[in-house]
């Protein structure tokens, strides 16, 4: 990848025209084909280091320096008016600073603000007569843009026909949204093995291309009308004079698509504080979208102000965009290893160049399994893609091909298992070592026994190797199993330690079902899936009987999820058999049991309410007593250290506590979240709440809402 210097490195007149001559190079490659040798961070950073050297040496301004121009591909087809860029700021100090310069300019206050999502794609004019939808343009440079109407029909949001019967001008962004690119990928997979970079060279590529043997869809959304400069219409004067967010409604109401239809819908504050609200909330809700935004666009809603406010050589001075943190960057990867799971699968990781990535340097990514690999064709030494899923795993998306120079080398895939040395099975997507969970027994057996599992405490690695090396064990189940003699007949196995690991296991015999189905580590599952499996089957029993159809009556679990739990089961069967001659509790606390009859068909037991996903009964009863339970239909986040009551509860215990008051526990907070249960050193998810609007209590609070149930 190209290195943009950072904001002070820009020593001299030669090292300032270097970076100007780069800067220029990055936007003909971005908004020509949407390729680039920089991602949008970097050159964030590099425009705003030309920007603070300008400043510094006025003298020296370049006619070429990117904040004197708009950037883009010069284009033959004339803007009615300009098609300019929008300035930038990157935080609530520049905002607020912005804000109050643009006021000092109007002499007055702003009449109000319009806050809307910047959409990660490509401006384009869309020009109708009659109603008709005659031409496509793109920026171009601001002036001129290309002619792209063969497009015209393959970008959903965008009618051929306008429900009014008018000549206007319809601004807006082409984009690929999340579904669309990955079947655009797809398609170019399966036409020439190769895969686009990421959304938006996808529909930069696409929206150019006449001569492609496959079609991929676009998405239109509207960020504004303007007339025609000389109509002088009621109509063409009506959208001179009326507020934007009048003229959006408008838009909308002809069928062409606009924001107002997603979670991050534009909005009208009438302060700078509102403004900064909803800046958070549509930060909040991005990772959720089903299309990429990379900033939040503020402008005055108020024409009048607008036209008080005018415009620079490249951008009016009555909006902004309001710039977020990168969520993608572009590094080297290094290398690929293999490992294998608790559960045989072979998993590979790609090894990165370190890159600063939403906040924290990332060195390591997912890469799924083989077959993703080639899909995506991935080559060892390639520019890549790498951006965070769900805000938290770091996920390799897809190789910058036009940056390859030739050295790359393919990916190495292993031939025997990198654990063990056994064979691989190949036959699925997810490869497996043949040996499945006994390959890394010791990682199988310590996730069982673990705090949020079975809680079985004194089983160190290096004890349950010495378990394992004495023919003692082969999986957790013989662990119940054990006797006095056999441990004291270990090295460094006293009486006490022994009796202490022996009141450890019988302890874990009474944990609850979901427990003990966690410590199975059933492929696709986790603990809060396990949690909500033995809430709604009660017991073991029911759910070694259920078949696919029955899990995806649980809360999370699909098509794709089901039928793998239930091969998980099957393969378990032994083991599970063990678990149950061995007493270990196989039932749900506080759960109805449905009932398994000779078939295996599972029904409510005979006389009790059926459960639902979260263990409430269809009458609002819930197994702990009648009247809902206090955290029914609620999706809860706990944050922070608990105290009082909720002091020694691990995340995990807190999490089950809230399943058990009727909620749904969560990791993240959104705009879905219900309630905050926020302790100390909360941090950042604690302000995310407050930003949105979501109820925040403190532990002590909490232990009185479920106080029933500790």
């Amino acid at each position: 990848m190209t290195e943009a210097p950072p904001i002070d490195a820009i020593p001299d007149e030669t090292a300032y025209a270097e970076a100007v001559q780069l800067a220029a190079d990055a936007a003909a490659a971005y908004y020509g084909d949407g390729t680039s040798p920089l991602d949008d961070d970097a050159y964030d950073r590099l425009v705003r280091g030309i920007a603070a050297y300008e400043k510094a040496n006025p003298e020296q301004v370049l006619e070429d320096s990117p904040t004197g121009r708009v950037a883009g591909v010069v284009g033959d087809v004339p803007h009615t008016v300009p098609m300019l860029s929008l300035d930038n700021v990157f935080g609530p100090e520049e905002l607020a600073a912005w804000a109050a310069s643009l006021e000092r300019r109007l002499g007055h206050p702003v009449t109000a603000w319009s806050v809307e999502p910047k959409l990660d794609g490509l401006a384009i004019a869309a020009r109708y007569r009659d109603g008709r939808l005659v031409q496509l343009v793109t920026r171009g440079d601001g002036s001129a843009g290309e002619d792209v109407s063969h497009a015209i029909g393959t970008i959903a949001g965008l009618p051929g026909r306008l429900a009014s019967p008018v000549t206007v001008e319809l601004r807006g962004e082409v984009m690929m949204t999340t579904s669309q690119f990955e079947e655009a990928c797809a398609k170019r997979q399966a036409h020439d093995g190769t895969t686009f970079a990421n959304p938006r060279s996808a529909a930069a590529g696409t929206l150019r291309a006449q001569d492609r043997p496959y079609v991929c869809e676009l998405t239109f959304f509207g960020y504004g009308a303007l007339p025609l400069p000389d109509d002088t219409s009621d109509f063409a004067t009506w959208l001179r004079e009326s507020p934007h967010s009048q003229v959006m409604e408008w838009v909308a109401g002809q069928g062409v698509w606009t924001t107002a239809g997603t979670p991050v819908a534009g909005v009208v504050a009438t302060t700078v504080e509102q403004v900064r609200q909803r800046i958070e909330e549509i930060a909040a809700a991005r990772p959720d979208l089903p299309f990429g935004i990379d900033g939040i666009v503020v402008k005055a809603d108020d024409a009048a102000d607008q036209a008080l406010a005018g415009f620079s050589s490249r951008a009016p001075r009555w909006a902004i965009a309001y710039k977020l943190p990168a969520t993608q960057k572009i590094t080297k990867l290094l290398a690929v290893e293999w490992n294998t799971g608790r559960t045989g699968v072979i998993a590979p990781r790609a090894v990165l160049e370190p890159v600063e990535l939403d906040g924290s340097v990332v060195t390591y990514a997912t890469l799924h399994n083989p077959a993703d690999i080639g899909r995506r064709g991935l080559m060892v030494g390639d520019s890549v893609v790498v951006y965070k899923a769900g805000d938290v795993i770091p996920r390799v998306e897809s190789p910058v091909v036009h940056l390859r120079t030739g050295d790359e080398q393919p990916i190495v895939f292993p031939e025997v298992c990198p654990v063990c040395g056994d064979e691989i099975d190949t036959s699925q997507e997810r490869w497996r070592c043949v040996r499945g969970r006994n390959c890394r027994a010791i990682a199988s057996i310590r996730y069982a026994v673990g705090r949020d599992q079975l809680d079985v405490e004194g089983l160190a690695d290096n004890r349950v190797r010495q378990l394992l090396d004495a023919a003692l064990i082969a999986d957790f189940g013989d662990l119940f199993f054990l006797t006095r003699e056999q441990l004291l007949g270990l090295e460094r196995m006293g009486e006490v330690s022994t009796d202490n690991l022996l009141s450890a296991i019988g302890r874990a015999r009474t944990r609850p079902l979901s427990r003990v189905f966690c410590a199975l580590g059933v492929r696709g599952t986790g603990r809060s899936m396990s949690r909500r499996i033995a809430r709604h089957f009660g017991t073991m029993e029911a759910i070694r009987a259920a078949d696919a159809e029955a899990f995806q009556r649980v809360d999370g679990i699909g098509p794709e999820k089901a039928p793998v739990i239930v091969a998980e089961l099957a393969e378990l069967s032994g083991l599970i058999d063990k678990l149950v001659r061995a007493g270990v509790n196989m039932a749900e606390p506080g759960v109805v049991p449905v009932a398994v009859d000779e078939g295996g068909t599972i029904a409510p037991a005979p006389g009790a309410a059926e459960l639902g996903a979260d263990g409430q009964g269809a009458d609002g009863q819930g197994a702990d007593g009648p009247g809902a339970l206090p955290l029914t239909g609620m999706t809860v986040v706990v944050t922070g250290a608990m105290s009082g009551r909720l002091a020694a509860l691990s995340r995990n215990e807190m999490n089950e506590l809230v399943e058990r008051a009727g909620g749904r526990a969560s990791s993240s907070v959104s705009a879905k979240t219900s309630l905050v249960v926020a302790g100390d050193n909360a941090g950042s998810k604690r302000a995310k709440a407050e930003s949105l609007g979501v109820r925040v209590v403190s532990p002590e609070e909490f232990a009185e809402m479920v106080a029933r149930l500790l």
